[in-house]
């Protein structure tokens, strides 16, 4: 490393330091769950996106050990070589009769998903119009093909109709969303969006990573809560929230989009097939939201209680029904130093500032989980007031 690159990193990191915005890992001492081991003490978890609890669910764990004595550890090779089994064609099988799409295909994680969908679809012929809020993957997906891009105000049908219409001209358009939109946690206005696209004639993707599993009559995402089942052509997510915390993700939908990823998707075409324990771990998932699914209300129950709670005592929050309850706190270092004074008090939360979320917009993003008692949401809103009110926040 040259000298002038190694002052600018170091001076970099000192300013982060200095103004308490350093990213540092708090090393966790044992399994996910609502209580976790960090510093040596047990603290209260709400900051995972352990939305059903099933991270340490022991039918989830057997299931992924049994997968794994049956076909091995890993692969050593991606799927059109010697990474394809059974159990990879059953999981896709059983994603897409849960999503109710044609076929569904597999990849290391939704962030890689999102990195393969765009660039085998789209030229530089065609047009992406994608919320301005949407997730980091989807942004990065989208750098990746050489299609025309535009942004439309988030949740905005007026600025997404205005981008429809500047790329009317397009051989091919997209229209790109998060379902539910992480750092807010609010649902997107896909009726509203699938309309638009039929008008226009345009292509519809989701990303419902923080939807599926508890969102929806039967916990299939916002893509049934909005009821617009069959007029979404792509839905991508993750096994690695709501469905087990592990690892894992995929596309979902329209058959002959689905065999064109197959062909062309360069995450899928190049990296080591999914672990067989996932695949285990994850059908497993499905059976239990297949069975009845008694984990998701619970979390909605539990995130509502929160949020009342935290309106009661004067907190900020961005409206929105789902297990995400973003505290605004607006100063970074606050933000911060909130979150480090909230796990002192026995509550474990993150304190997120730019460039995870937009300059002036610092926040606390609180998750529910339906592991969380009644008990634990009244300890946690306790906490917020208490170290709210020294700090000068309510």
């Amino acid at each position: 490393m040259n000298e002038q690159v190694r002052k600018e990193l170091e001076s970099f990191l000192s300013l982060q330091e200095e103004q308490g915005l350093l990213k540092r890992e708090r090393v966790l001492e044992g399994s996910q769950g609502r209580s976790i081991s960090v510093d040596g003490r047990p603290v209260l978890n709400f900051c995972a996106n352990n939305y059903l609890g099933l991270s340490d669910n022991q039918e989830v764990i057997q299931a992924a050990k049994d997968a794994m004595d049956r076909w091995g550890y890993g692969l050593s090779s991606v799927r059109f070589i010697c990474g394809t089994q059974q159990i990879h064609k059953e999981l896709e099988r059983r994603i897409s009769s849960f999503l109710r799409t044609d076929d569904t295909i597999l990849f290391s994680s939704c962030f890689d998903a999102n990195g393969a969908l765009f660039e085998p679809l789209l030229s530089e012929e065609d047009a992406v119009i994608s919320d301005e809020l949407n997730h980091a993957s989807i942004i990065d997906g989208i750098r990746l093909c050489k299609a025309q891009r535009l942004r439309y105000k988030h949740s905005d049908m007026e600025s997404l109709k205005s981008c429809l219409e500047e790329s009317k001209q397009s051989r091919r358009r997209l229209i790109a969303t998060d379902g539910v939109f992480s750092m807010d946690g609010d649902i997107a206005r896909l009726k509203e969006i699938c309309a638009l696209a039929k008008q226009y004639d345009a292509l519809v993707m989701v990303d419902d990573s923080h939807a599926t599993g508890y969102l929806g009559k039967t916990g299939r995402g916002t893509v049934e809560l909005c009821g617009v089942e069959g007029q979404v052509d792509l839905i991508t997510t993750t096994f690695g929230k709501a469905c087990g915390g592990a690892s894992g993700g995929c596309i979902s939908g329209n058959q002959l989009l689905i065999d064109l990823y197959r062909q062309r998707a360069r995450p899928y075409l190049f990296s080591n097939t999914l672990a067989p324990a996932i695949c285990g771990g994850t059908l497993k998932v499905l059976d239990l939201l297949e069975a009845g699914n008694p984990y998701k209300e619970r979390t909605l129950s539990n995130a509502h209680y929160f949020r009342s709670e935290m309106e009661k005592a004067g907190f900020d929050l961005v409206k929105g029904e789902t297990a995400i309850v973003p505290v605004m706190i607006y100063d970074e270092p606050k933000a911060v130093a909130l979150a480090d004074r909230l796990l002192q008090a026995g509550i474990y939360v993150i304190g997120f500032c730019y460039p995870v979320v937009p300059k002036s917009k610092a926040r606390i993003r609180v998750q529910l989980s339906a592991t969380h008692t009644k008990a634990d949401v009244d300890r946690a809103v306790e906490a917020f007031v208490t170290e709210g009110k020294k700090m000068g926040l309510i």
